[in-house]
């Protein structure tokens, strides 16, 4: 499942190609058909993304429409120039204007939402650190009352909207911090260099499209190593690195399952 970051990018993505115009929408695949001719002509106004949910707005003389867009496991966009090629029957949501197409495939989510719905939804989500109007000191109260891991604290949206799996491993891995440590035991010293460390990274990953988490003394080039081969990409420093040397300590990797979802971290660089 793609990560806060590359979901602000597909909000910007969104924006540099159709805001201010009025794309075609259409559904291809026809799910979401009804929702797309009340939308076709109408402006692109708004881009914004809160965690992993993107939102785009579209403003009529009365107000505004939302297509709520979750990916989940599988949704997949596409951008290209124009002219659209043909679309295929499994795209569920294609824009497309005079230079410019993006075509939305296997979507969690792809639905036509108004105002108040949309609010609802910011409502249930946690501070998102790549959004202006996050407050971490709202996930930090949550934090500090859970007896629950603060690894499986960083994966729950409700306390923190956007940390996915990579950012949660290696932000714990960059603070030494063992990943079973419960939330209750993490001080207000190390949660703020927690939130300050994913603003930073997440950042980045916005403007470079992919994670990368080593510091410059631990970069291939500096460490004098072979950089990560992986579909995933990026300089990390534990995940998916199970059974292979910390860049660090040179410690085995370890990898457990927490929560359905693989967690790695060092032992000893990451000692209780």
């Amino acid at each position: 499942m793609p990560e806060g970051h590359t979901i602000h990018r597909l909000a910007q993505d969104y924006g540099a190609r159709f805001a201010g115009t009025t794309p075609r929408v259409t559904s291809p695949q026809g799910k979401f058909s009804d929702a797309a001719e009340l939308l076709t002509g109408t402006e692109l106004t708004h881009t914004e993304a809160h965690g992993k949910h993107l939102f785009l707005g579209f403003r009529d003389p009365e107000d505004t429409d939302w297509i709520h867009i979750h990916l989940g496991l599988f949704g997949k966009v596409t951008f290209g120039d124009a002219p659209a090629p043909p679309p295929t029957d499994t795209v569920r949501l294609r824009l497309a204007d005079a230079t410019s197409y993006v075509d939305l495939r296997g979507p969690t989510t792809c639905a036509l939402i108004t105002d108040t719905e949309k609010q609802a939804i910011h409502d249930r989500l946690g501070p998102d650190p790549l959004r202006t109007d996050a407050d971490p000191r709202a996930a930090y109260r949550r934090v500090s009352r859970s007896r629950t891991t603060i690894a499986a604290l960083l994966m729950d949206q409700k306390v923190i909207a956007g940390v996915g799996n990579v950012y949660r491993a290696e932000v714990l891995f960059r603070h030494r911090i063992d990943p079973y440590r419960a939330g209750r035991d993490i001080t207000p010293a190390e949660w703020d260099a927690i939130w300050a460390d994913l603003v930073e990274l997440m950042r980045e990953g916005v403007r470079n499209n992919r994670i990368d988490t080593v510091r410059p003394e631990h970069t291939p080039e500096a460490m004098g190593r072979p950089p990560r081969v992986d579909d995933h990409g990026g300089e990390v420093y534990v995940y998916r690195r199970a059974t292979l040397p910390c860049h660090i300590c040179a410690t085995g990797i370890r990898t457990a399952d927490l929560a359905a979802r693989n967690l790695f971290w060092c032992p000893t660089c990451q000692q209780p």
